[in-house]
């Protein structure tokens, strides 16, 4: 049954290809929002992995100063995006919604369309696990040791490959509408170099011939209903369960889109803040 599931599901991602160039983005929000309480921290990393600055937005919730240790949420964007496109009140809200389970949030810049790997244009994917995360734990003061990674899009894939890749990182990941393709010719233009990137980045056939670092954090997958990604979603879902690795899966009416997300960004930070308790 797994298997049946999982030919129709890439069958389907085939079908949609060409559609999904123009939506993996999904731009979350067109400026900031007001951060109420919360504090956002503007960090900039001269980065020697991709060779450029890069800017990090860091949000510290109200009350992170008291008491012991925040842990760390290191939260990826979508293609075309920034690190300031999901400061937006759904998020805020999410955060005052959760109180003292609310980790620090750091929202690196991965520009346009790097997913957050290891390529020809930068050492991406290093970036974040050898620059972002030690001087987001340094300037916030966040708890080293609960550390859960997440994404929208292009950056649920990202979320998803580098916990794949780094063993032991990571309490919890979660694949918020991942950007995900059965093969190569698939891709949309500019998310890997060439086939040989996409098959070392090749999640969904990792997570049922090597999970990796996916056996071991909480796994979140969501996506919409009408969301064209459906299909790697489900094929990556069932190849985890076949490696034995347990997922919290959901699929809710909507699409790839700012609105699916921020209808959720609540649902999405209190898992964040269950599993990093539990770390």
């Amino acid at each position: 049954m797994i298997w049946l599931r999982r030919t129709v599901a890439l069958v389907a991602i085939a079908a949609v290809a060409a559609a999904v160039y123009l939506i993996v983005g999904g731009s979350s929000s067109s400026s900031p929002a007001d951060p109420g309480d919360a504090e956002v921290v503007d960090l900039e990393i001269d980065s020697a992995a991709v060779g450029q600055s890069e800017p990090v937005s860091i949000v510290i919730p109200p009350g992170a100063d008291e008491g012991e240790p925040r842990p760390l949420l290191v939260f990826l964007h979508g293609r075309g995006n920034d690190e300031q496109s999901n400061l937006v009140a759904a998020m805020y809200n999410g955060l005052e919604e959760i109180g003292d389970e609310a980790p620090i949030i750091a929202f690196p810049d991965g520009g346009d369309s790097s997913y957050w790997h290891d390529r020809a244009s930068g050492d991406w994917g290093r970036y974040v696990m050898d620059e972002v995360i030690p001087q987001a734990l340094e300037e916030s003061g966040a708890d080293p040791d609960r550390v859960a990674i997440g994404g929208i899009s292009m950056g649920g894939f990202g979320a998803i490959d580098l916990a794949r890749l780094n063993p032991g990182a990571f309490c919890a990941v979660g694949g918020h509408s991942p950007a995900l393709w059965a093969t190569a010719g698939e891709t949309a233009p500019g998310a890997f170099d060439d086939a040989e990137d996409f098959a070392r980045h090749d999640v969904v056939t990792a997570a049922l011939d090597d999970p990796g670092g996916l056996d071991g954090p909480e796994i979140w997958l969501d996506a919409g209903d009408e969301d064209p990604f459906l299909a790697g979603f489900g094929a990556l879902s069932d190849n985890l369960a076949a490696s034995g690795v347990e997922v919290e899966e959901h699929t809710w009416p909507g699409g790839h889109e700012g609105d699916y997300w921020n209808a959720h960004w609540a649902d999405y930070l209190r898992f964040y803040g269950r599993a990093l308790a539990r770390c």
